[in-house]
């Protein structure tokens, strides 16, 4: 099988053999697993994920890609597309007609909606049990971020309150085709247990990280004008002319939760 990327989905088929490998052997598939693939592409990562766990569904928005996919899965195991943007899939709903309480997620993700799709991943993560995924590394980097690095921002915050994120090995621009110009990292993701899940109201700490990011060089107290006082922001306990990018991920949870006890009083 050899289609022609298209750049409207920002496809780069994986080819090169090690790599596929490296990345099916961090996934481990198992046949108790139920294992969701996003935009398979060509299929380099479908086989061997199906051949491993006997059932697949891949999500995949290129009807072009799909017949010949099921064509040549069908001697493989059980594979079921579902034609659909994956930013539409309900995970939770998946999972509940699949008859399983998580998924196992795997993909090879379009760089220019890379960020989207994590969020709506972390959003159903309650359904899934873990994550591996293709990236840019410049967006692994970002989603391992530490605080004071120049790369932590919303994104660091928001999937390590929701995921343990492990970054596990860079794959070069010649290992797709076409090849991108940018290296390409593996990332896992594992939801964190519900006890260890942030104890504050999600939209409000949305909110709360988004704005103190928006205008990184600017301390706290101007950055989160608009959602909270000084007066909330020094009870968290936070330093009102520190920079966002200096706050641990807890420490926007207690912004989080200073916010909502102001806006209740």
């Amino acid at each position: 099988m050899s289609a022609r990327p298209k750049k409207s989905f920002g496809q780069h088929f994986l080819h090169e053999k090690r790599y596929i490998e490296r990345i099916v052997s961090a996934i481990s598939p198992r046949e108790e697993d139920t294992m969701v693939e996003i935009g398979p592409g060509e299929g380099a990562l479908t086989l061997p994920l199906l051949a491993a766990a006997g059932k697949l569904t891949a999500i995949e928005l290129d009807t072009d890609l799909i017949p010949e996919l099921q064509a040549r899965a069908a001697s493989v195991g059980a594979l079921t597309i579902v034609h659909s943007d994956v930013l539409k899939v309900d995970f939770t709903a998946l999972a509940r007609e699949r008859g399983v309480a998580k998924l196992r997620v795997a993909g090879n993700l379009p760089y220019y909606i890379s960020s989207p799709i994590l969020f709506h991943c972390v959003e159903h993560a309650g359904a899934i049990a873990d994550m591996h995924f293709m990236l840019q590394k410049e967006v692994v980097d970002r989603m391992a971020a530490e605080p004071g690095s120049k790369v932590y921002g919303r994104l660091s915050v928001m999937l390590q309150l929701a995921c343990r994120v492990e970054p596990l090995f860079d794959v070069p621009p010649g290992a797709f085709r076409p090849p991108p110009k940018v290296d390409s990292a593996v990332v896992r993701l594992v939801p964190l247990p519900p006890e260890q899940l942030p104890d504050a109201d999600p939209d409000r700490l949305y909110g709360v990280v988004k704005a103190a990011f928006a205008q990184r060089r600017k301390t706290l107290s101007n950055a989160l004008k608009q959602v909270m006082s000084v007066q909330a922001i020094e009870a968290a306990e936070i330093d009102p002319k520190a920079r966002a990018e200096v706050l641990a991920p807890a420490d926007f949870v207690r912004l989080a939760r200073a916010a909502t006890a102001q806006a209740a009083d």
